[in-house]
């Protein structure tokens, strides 16, 4: 009998992987990020997704993270594991030891490199959800794989398969997250779908949909987890003026390409001991960029990151 019952939902930070420079894993920088991220109220954690750097790592380091990473939280708050590969076998072998080592679901991207017809995908889906058991959330990212999880498609597995529970559903078209919520939602009203970009957080709830895992909640949380509760208060007010924050926030992402590393130079500047080191072929923020990023998170937030926001002139220390 497949696992099915564990809920997801809310904002849940897809957690950037903490390393050395060497490649190895920070464990103490992680295990700050993770304190500080339960301390902000967020609704689960989301290890080894993009932002995680899973696309650059070995699977021996995956594991050693999806490992350190179940432990430390210790039950605290849910917990997701990238585990998608461009292989079925080796998503498998990932997903059982997600599994193993105590991981509440696995989210699932599609096999990238190849362009897979929707017969593959579909079947590649089938044999992962009858060998894994733990609820399964699709990672919906066709800017990287080159293919779209049609509402579709997701509708038939979830016919198919009870552990399949829900979408990540990073798209630059709300129409697409709609046609998801709709279609799929309309069968299997606790779908969990979830918005990837993470503007289209206030769109996904007013829509039905479960909530958001945006990169951005891993340094400014209290935009995303505001916008969250202030929506299910009733608070819609609070709910627009923080996503018209969070709107503006996302800049930080034209810094770079890709763009974990800006992303670990703002928690840093949060003050969270962490170090900003990346998986080759990113490199660490430069300071071009470093000042650009200070800029962007005083105009804004009113959260001091790390220097003195009462004086402009401290921008340039």
């Amino acid at each position: 009998m497949m696992e099915t019952g564990k809920q997801f939902y809310g904002i849940i930070p897809p957690v950037p992987t903490i390393l050395f420079k060497e490649g190895k894993l920070d464990r103490k920088g992680m295990g700050n990020l993770i304190d500080y991220l339960i301390e902000s109220n967020v609704n689960g954690l989301f290890f080894l997704g993009s932002g995680g750097e899973f696309s650059q790592m070995s699977a021996e380091l995956r594991k050693e993270v999806a490992e350190f990473a179940t432990s430390y939280v210790n039950g605290r708050v849910p917990v997701l594991i990238g585990t998608g590969t461009p292989g079925t076998n080796e998503t498998i072998a990932l997903s059982l030891h997600a599994k193993k080592v105590g991981a509440d679901g696995v989210v699932i991207v599609n096999p990238y490199y190849f362009k897979l017809t929707e017969e593959s995908i579909f079947q590649h889906y089938c044999e992962i959800a009858e060998n894994v058991d733990l609820p399964i959330l699709f990672y919906n990212y066709p800017e990287l794989t080159g293919v779209d999880l049609s509402p579709e498609l997701v509708l038939s597995l979830a016919e198919r398969y009870p552990n399949i529970v829900g979408i990540k559903d990073t798209v630059v078209s709300v129409g697409h997250t709609r046609e998801m919520i709709t279609t799929v939602k309309s069968k299997f009203p606790d779908f969990m779908v979830f918005s990837g970009y993470d503007d289209h957080l206030l769109n996904n709830l007013a829509l039905g949909g479960a909530g958001s895992i945006p990169l951005t909640s891993t340094f400014a949380p209290e935009l995303s987890v505001g916008i969250y509760q202030a929506f299910k208060q009733g608070n819609y007010g609070k709910a627009i003026e923080l996503h018209q924050k969070l709107a503006s926030i996302i800049r930080v992402y034209k810094l770079d390409s890709p763009f974990m590393n800006v992303v670990k130079a703002a928690i840093h500047l949060k003050g969270v001991d962490i170090s900003t080191e990346c998986l080759a072929p990113v490199r660490s923020a430069t300071n071009a960029q470093i000042e650009e990023l200070k800029k962007i998170l005083f105009e804004t937030t009113e959260v001091k990151y790390g220097f003195n926001y009462s004086n402009k002139e401290d921008l340039n220390d």
